[in-house]
């Protein structure tokens, strides 16, 4: 029998915060400055990998083996400029606080390097809701890989059928696949429904001011 949710896991970029535009459009700038012509759309659907699965996508395999660090060095650069604008999507600190009310374990897990994450918590601002954390730099392997689910599970206490994840992207929820947690998906990152679900999603929500006007919804159902 499947045990009920003790934590609720959270990625962080286009989940909670309303980031993915910005970063899509401060990658699309690191790849012309190193001479790539890259769609904003293939990027935007790349958005939720770790930086080096997401290059390994997007760039030429015969590529300069030099050319992954500045065009990652270029993105931080130009991501940064808009950092101190990063704002969290409706609804978000108060969706942390209503699970951490509910009893439940609430786990930041997201891809983003340290300081990247470190902005991205305090444009949060609900450090009272937030119990555990992990990044990428904590990590080998970077979504879809199941790694940070891992560490998150670890830092939570619980196993995977005692958790949910909620996340924006198809990584996001092919993480959860293979570490075999339950995954909640949120279209405010910009993927579909039917990306989301046909990726292996239990359950769909606008974003975080859904499902809290609906909490808890279908989110504590065990896996």
């Amino acid at each position: 029998m499947s045990k009920s949710v003790k934590a609720v896991l959270f990625d962080v970029d286009g989940t909670l915060v309303d980031s993915n535009y910005l970063h899509t459009v401060a990658w699309w700038e690191a790849f012309g400055q190193a001479g790539f012509d890259v769609a904003m759309a293939d990027i935007h659907r790349a958005i939720g990998m770790g930086s080096g699965q997401m290059l390994d996508q997007l760039l030429p395999d015969d590529r300069d083996a030099d050319v992954d660090e500045a065009v990652s060095t270029a993105h931080g650069a130009l991501y940064g400029t808009y950092r101190a604008r990063v704002k969290p999507l409706r609804g978000a600190a108060d969706l942390l606080r209503a699970c951490h009310h509910e009893g439940l374990t609430v786990v930041l897990a997201s891809s983003a390097d340290e300081r990247t994450f470190r902005g991205l918590r305090a444009a949060l601002d609900a450090e009272d809701a937030i119990d555990e954390a992990t990044f990428s730099g904590e990590v080998d392997r970077s979504k879809p890989a199941p790694d940070l689910v891992h560490v998150a599970l670890d830092k939570a206490g619980v196993q995977p059928d005692e958790a949910v994840f909620v996340g924006d992207t198809v990584w996001d929820v092919q993480a959860c696949v293979k570490a075999g947690v339950r995954c909640v998906g949120f279209l405010c990152g910009g993927i579909s429904r039917d990306e989301l679900l046909a990726a292996g999603a239990a359950e769909i929500y606008d974003g975080p001011a859904d499902l809290l006007a609906r909490f808890p919804g279908r989110l504590l159902e065990p896996a």
